[in-house]
């Protein structure tokens, strides 16, 4: 039988509730590195049951802006008893109020240096940027599915011209491997970075992350980090989970993200946030049990 998760104090319920999307809130489709389209009805229910009890629900995603809408028109996250909703998008780098669209901070970094670097070790690379309000500036087409919006071909340093607040490097003939063994090879100064599921690395601003972007959000809202809950599923959530007065891991992470959260829900094709939501917002849940992090 797996253990049952240790709770907060009795009297601790979360104030502000950051949820990752792609392997949180939406399904992976099995064999590829897209996921659904389509938020499941319990798990928007249960986000739903948070944001009605009155808790403040932040998506936080390594998505565009134009990525992460779609996906608080699905779950509601805006009516006329709460304010515009908060989303935290490109891993932190951009904080926003929806609807409508109000970019109400944002972090831009020369990537070109790390952008040629990137290509003199791995010249196959794919290059992105975000092209606000349309889809994304790439140097070649990413596999169908993987960027939201449109594709504009544009020459690599047009795309690294002016700063920018994310860059998306990607190579679908690559591993994880391989790209964990490029970002030891490259000693990025002035540029962090996050590796993917996949062959798949972004790269930010020195600083910036999930957390971060977290951080500008509770400051407007007075909400403190310790009543925080995070649940995500990927590298990029590790900052956001060291931050959070409480982080939960979908069940199909990685071991070092597991290992990383206070605890562990059920994987996403069981709706995990809903389970881990639950415990919060609704006071018995049938839904299943949580095992704790490692």
């Amino acid at each position: 039988m797996p253990e049952q998760p240790a709770r907060p104090a009795d009297d601790w319920a979360p104030k502000l509730v950051a949820l990752d999307i792609d392997g949180t809130l939406l399904r992976w489709v099995d064999g590829g590195g897209t996921v659904h389209g389509e938020v499941v009805q319990t798990v928007r229910d249960a986000v739903r049951r948070a944001h009605d009890a009155g808790a403040h629900v932040v998506l936080a995603s390594g998505r565009s802006l134009h990525g992460m809408t779609p996906i608080a028109d699905q779950l509601g996250l805006f009516d006329e008893k709460q304010d515009r909703a908060w989303i935290v998008a490109s891993n932190g780098a951009v904080v926003l109020r929806y609807p409508p669209v109000e970019v109400v901070h944002e972090e831009k970094f020369d990537a070109s240096k790390a952008v040629r670097q990137v290509l003199e070790l791995h010249p196959s690379a794919l290059v992105g940027v975000e092209d606000r309000g349309n889809g994304y500036r790439v140097n070649r087409h990413f596999p169908e599915g993987e960027l939201s919006g449109e594709m504009t071909i544009t020459d690599v340093e047009e795309l690294v011209a002016e700063p920018v607040s994310r860059v998306i490097i990607r190579d679908p003939d690559a591993t994880v491997e391989d790209f964990q063994e490029l970002a030891t090879k490259l000693g990025l100064h002035g540029t962090d970075y996050v590796i993917g599921w996949t062959a798949w690395m972004d790269l930010a601003p020195v600083g910036i992350s999930k957390a971060s972007g977290l951080a500008h959000v509770a400051a407007q809202l007075g909400v403190d980090e310790a009543d925080t809950l995070a649940i995500g599923d990927g590298r990029n959530d590790l900052e956001m989970f060291a931050w959070a007065g409480r982080s939960v891991a979908m069940g199909q992470a990685v071991p070092e993200v597991r290992a990383a959260a206070d605890h562990v829900t059920l994987p996403v094709d069981e709706d995990g946030a809903a389970v881990e939501l639950d415990r919060w917002f609704r006071h018995a849940s049938s839904l299943g049990s949580v095992t704790e992090g490692q």
